[in-house]
């Protein structure tokens, strides 16, 4: 018996990878380093101190939180003129909620990106029963943190829980928390989201009530 869907964002509500990896990058040539799309690829879902900080480490960079900072305040600036919204992300939002599912958002990047997102994207945050950033967790994803104290706060059983996922490492942590996860193919592969441990994959938001209520 599925009771909570527990939907990561970037990627999967909204088109943002583009507009973080753009930020970065603007971010990166700031300081003297041309940096390139493939190099985030492997940091995809682990919260934006590992998606920077792994970057750094490439070059030879020491990591702090100022840049981290740095590369929110460009994605603040640039966010309203490139986010995309997957056009079937609200109405599968209100149908999820108008069939009785509790809705949760968990997400590794900081609640200044989620209220960003939102508010541009024009989703209200009371549809979700509770919302869980990377500021909450020690442990981002891969970990499985985000996701059990996501089922915690809901008073959920991980296994009555579906894990709505686009990333490699986020697909991990729904299945290292004990939740069925549907894999989105926005950011990889099926292959690739497969091989992570996916459940069932499909490639628009807007399929996954078939899936569920099957």
């Amino acid at each position: 018996m599925i009771n909570c869907i527990i939907f990561d964002m970037d990627g999967v509500l909204v088109d943002s990878e583009p507009v973080i990896e753009k930020a970065a990058i603007m971010f990166f040539k700031e300081i003297g380093v041309n940096a390139v799309s493939d190099d985030f690829k492997p940091f995809i879902g682990a919260g934006e101190d590992r998606y920077i900080g792994g970057v750094c480490e490439k070059y030879g960079i020491q990591y702090n939180t100022d840049m981290k900072k740095r590369v929110y305040d460009i994605y603040l600036e640039i966010v309203g003129s490139f986010l995309k919204v997957y056009e079937g992300t609200l109405p599968t939002l209100i149908k999820l909620k108008e069939k009785g599912y509790k809705l949760a958002l968990a997400s590794s990047a900081d609640a200044v990106k989620i209220n960003a997102n939102l508010t541009v994207a024009g989703i209200d945050k009371s549809i979700f029963d509770v919302i869980i950033s990377g500021g909450d967790v020690k442990n981002k994803k891969p970990a499985p943190d985000i996701y059990l104290k996501t089922a915690k706060t809901l008073g959920e059983e991980p296994e009555k829980c579906v894990v709505i996922e686009d990333a490699i490492n986020g697909v991990k942590a729904a299945k290292d928390a004990g939740m069925i996860c549907i894999g989105l193919t926005t950011s990889f592969s099926k292959d690739r989201i497969l091989d992570a441990g996916a459940d069932y994959i499909c490639s628009d938001i807007k399929d996954i009530y078939d899936i569920i209520k099957n």
